[in-house]
């Protein structure tokens, strides 16, 4: 399953909101940490990795990641692949973010607190 990643500017607010509030998005966060993550970028390519950290800008750093873009509509396989490693993924080329978890997870990372 792939649930949709709040928007960065929504998860790492910095002082903008009350201390709660923050700390509430910093342990939301801390539950994707290792999470398999796949990111969609504007130039159509999707990086899939295993979720390491998120700085206050929303850049991503994905370990072990996987680079996917398509190929020529004469190759044999549509999609190309190649290994990458440690990777940054700029908020400003991100288009897509999507995390694999459960469906009681799904509903974890939902949950509307009060």
């Amino acid at each position: 399953m792939e649930q949709k990643v709040e928007t960065t500017e929504t998860l790492v607010e910095s002082s903008a909101g009350s201390d709660t509030k923050g700390s509430n998005h910093i342990s939301r966060v801390r539950k994707l940490l290792c999470r398999r993550m796949l990111v969609g970028i504007k130039d159509g390519r999707f990086f899939l990795g295993s979720f390491h950290c998120i700085d206050k800008q929303g850049n991503i750093i994905l370990q072990d990641a996987v680079e996917y873009r398509s190929t020529r509509r004469t190759s044999p396989s549509p999609m190309e692949q190649r290994c990458l490693g440690i990777i940054l993924i700029p908020s400003s080329c991100r288009t897509s973010c999507h995390v694999d978890c459960s469906i009681d997870e799904q509903l974890s990372l939902l949950k509307v607190d009060q």
